[in-house]
């Protein structure tokens, strides 16, 4: 395992990869042919909600099917009105959009706001879930739930919520879905929601469920982080990337269903180019795992630009979660690259994986908040990850002010996401905006019509030894960030 780089000067020597040929700059996103996600409507919240706002799109596919879902009418401090959904049936040709009811007073609900939406399928149970966290802004804004909001019917018509964890005092952040699809698992059925508790030092927990996601039982970890991902591997095995308080990815490991959690170990330490523009990107993992049970993460690093100059997105593998490849460079076109939605085809495994990656990007690292353009690109591999497909440009460009406001900067989601048909297309999610008109935001989830091939990126690239850019000291603990 790669040792950790320093903070400051020149670090450690890493395997750096250096593509035999440039890749080229992104190609034009004039041509890409986009289907909006969202409901459609303003969406105007109670209080100080931002009229027109969506952002923070997740993604799952089953089958024919994909779900998305995204928060709706973000406010300044915190969280969103509501979460729209979205269901299409045969694999993105058309769509069924709605709101999720019972989450927010708004919809019926028992909650001031909600946030941070994900998806999953329980297969054996054959019912969708959607993740949220749900948020009291009576004394200032805290995570007070986890909730479930299920369906039964192909993901077209949603229930009211259940209750997936209750903070009981303290202060929920970052919750995260994911079934044990495993024909073979011992643990076939099983849910799992991973989530952290700011209150009690970013404590990472667990919940579990073995009914279609009707009632959960909780388990705490000896680990303190934010934005868990859990992925579950054939076997059963639960592995939770995440973003620990002393800025490095980190894995958790469950071989018994969510029951018991060993020592985490470390993926890499993050080198960080802070975004220009005060644009809020935390280097939160995206997480995957193929057909043969290999995980991949991903996440925003600058170790492979010199002087740290601008973020790319970079990523590490691993066979059973317990040790971690050394980084690979996803994106090599300049500029800066940040928030990766990591897809892997979980049909395909090894040397022929076929992955996806989505990702918000500045064509220049150095800009300001008057000149930072937010473009969204695309990259994929036929190869397990060993070389890429030229960048393709699938939005793009906005403006900062386009954006919705927050206590953190101006933003765009903590997440975009890609999910990818076996054998097929992928699927990504992300948020994009035009400029306010009318007193209201014009921020909208779209994806793109029909789905984005996967294609190699020609020949391996070379891995070599040599020093790798060490980025700026971290803050210190992550904030919450709902």
């Amino acid at each position: 395992m790669p040792s950790p780089a320093g903070r400051r000067g020149i670090g450690g020597l890493l395997t750096l990869v250096l593509l035999l040929t440039p890749l080229p700059a992104a190609a034009s996103s004039e041509a890409i042919p986009l289907t909006e996600l969202g409901p459609g409507t303003s969406q105007a919240g109670p209080g100080t909600s931002q009229a027109g706002t969506q952002v923070g799109p997740d993604t799952f596919q089953s089958g024919t099917t994909v779900v998305a879902a995204q928060q709706i009418g973000r406010f300044f401090d915190g969280g969103a009105s509501g979460i729209a959904y979205a269901t299409s049936s045969d694999n993105g040709a058309t769509w069924t959009r709605g709101v999720l009811p019972g989450l927010t007073t708004s919809g019926g609900g028992a909650y001031g706001r909600v946030s941070d939406p994900s998806v999953a399928y329980d297969a054996r149970h054959g019912v969708w879930l959607i993740s949220s966290l749900a948020l009291t802004d009576r004394d200032g804004v805290t995570g007070a739930a986890v909730l479930t909001s299920r369906s039964s019917d192909g993901g077209l018509t949603w229930g009211d919520p259940v209750t997936t964890a209750v903070a009981g005092g303290g202060d929920l952040d970052k919750s995260w879905v994911v079934c044990d699809n495993g024909a073979r698992s011992p643990y076939y059925g099983r849910c799992y929601a991973v989530y952290d508790d700011v209150a009690a030092g970013n404590a990472i927990k667990v919940a579990r469920s073995s009914d279609g996601g009707l009632t959960w039982a909780e388990t705490g970890t000896s680990a303190t982080g934010l934005g868990g991902q859990p992925v579950v591997r054939p076997n059963g095995a639960l592995v939770v990337p995440y973003l620990s308080g002393e800025g490095q990815i980190r894995s958790l490991r469950s071989g018994d269903g969510g029951q018991s959690w060993g020592r985490s170990v470390l993926v890499a330490t993050v080198q960080r180019h802070r975004v220009a523009g005060g644009l809020r990107a935390a280097p939160l993992p995206s997480a995957e795992v193929d057909a043969a049970g290999t995980v991949y993460v991903a996440w925003s690093d600058c170790r492979f630009q010199l002087s740290c100059g601008g973020n790319d997105i970079v990523m590490s593998t691993s066979a059973t979660g317990a040790e971690w490849s050394h980084i690979l460079r996803v994106t090599n076109d300049g500029g800066d690259h940040f928030i990766p939605g990591l897809g892997v085809d979980p049909a395909a495994a090894g040397e022929t994986a076929r992955l996806a990656l989505a990702y918000y990007r500045y064509p220049s690292a150095a800009c300001t908040v008057a000149t930072c353009r937010l473009t969204v690109g695309y990259t994929s591999s036929a190869n397990g990850g060993a070389s890429w497909s030229p960048p393709v440009e699938l939005h793009g460009p906005m403006e900062l002010g386009w954006l919705a406001d927050s206590a953190q900067g101006r933003m765009a989601g903590d997440y975009l996401s890609t999910s990818v048909v076996p054998g097929g297309n992928a699927h990504v999610a992300f948020t994009a905006a035009a400029a306010p008109a009318g007193g209201a935001f014009d921020m909208r989830t779209y994806t793109v019509t029909g789905g984005l091939p996967i294609i190699g990126g020609g020949r391996p690239t070379l891995a070599i030894e040599a020093p790798i850019a060490a980025g700026e000291d971290l803050p210190g603990p992550p904030a919450p960030a709902r």
